[in-house]
């Protein structure tokens, strides 16, 4: 898997917003099936590095692939020129997106909210958006809770079904956004548990998280962001166990 292609390239990103630059030449290179575990403490610019991925913070500089694909813009000769939304939106369905705090449509049961993409999104029939729904649901262990609103569910049965409605447009890469912080803790096992499955199963990840042992168990890559840079970045037992910078090792000295 060295010389394969990246699933996600990143080169040269920058994001300000105001006076304020986020994040500063950031270069990431995933590989297919590999599963990137990125840490860092608040305000070190992990969670837009993820929105940069799929567009939803555009870039200042630099730019995205994913398989290939320049991410939010079309290029003509050595120019590139931005994407109209519908566009960017059937790209983005290649590009699936775990939140904090679920995100799920409350008028609709967690049948419907995993349905709604593929329908809207990529035309799907409605039938068969929905048969591929209930069988997501059952990989993430809610079979039984198809009719089940959002209120009547469990915040960790809320995040299990964004995962599946993540997982329904067949994306190349998921990114999980800190995907258990918004979590009791004793629910955040089961979120864990779909998403180690996911990862065995050789699903391209990009996870920010804070949950240092599930790094260690499931990442091929672990990357530390402070202050809008990648400080370091290599196999887990390198970056957890041996950091070779002094900003990593004061990090996860305060985590652990």
């Amino acid at each position: 898997m060295s010389g394969a292609t990246p699933m996600v390239e990143v080169r040269g990103v920058t994001k300000s917003f105001g006076a304020v630059e986020v994040l500063h030449g950031i270069d990431l290179r995933v590989r297919p099936g590999e599963v990137t575990v990125i840490l860092g403490p608040s305000g070190s610019g992990k969670s837009t590095l993820l929105r940069a991925i799929n567009h939803l913070e555009p870039p200042d500089a630099g730019l995205v692939r994913v398989d290939g694909e320049v991410i939010g813009y079309r290029r003509s000769g050595d120019r590139l020129y931005e994407l109209k939304e519908r566009a960017v939106l059937r790209q983005r369905a290649h590009i699936g997106f775990v939140f904090q705090n679920f995100h799920l449509f409350p008028h609709l049961t967690a049948l419907e909210n995993v349905a709604e993409a593929p329908i809207a999104a990529l035309r799907r029939p409605r039938a068969e958006a929905r048969r591929q729904a209930a069988e997501l649901l059952d990989l993430v262990g809610l079979g039984d809770r198809l009719d089940a609103y959002p209120r009547q569910l469990s915040g960790g049965q809320q995040q299990r079904v964004a995962i599946a409605r993540a997982l329904s447009q067949t994306p190349k890469v998921l990114l999980f956004d800190e995907p258990t912080s918004a979590l009791d803790p004793e629910l955040v096992g089961e979120v864990l548990t779909v998403i180690r499955d996911l990862a065995r199963g050789g699903t391209t990840m990009i996870v920010v998280t804070h949950e240092i042992g599930f790094a260690r168990e499931i990442a091929d890559t672990v990357v530390f962001m402070d202050q809008g840079q990648i400080v370091e970045q290599g196999p887990p037992g390198a970056v957890l166990d041996a950091p070779a910078q002094e900003r990593t090792r004061t990090f996860l000295a305060q985590v652990r």
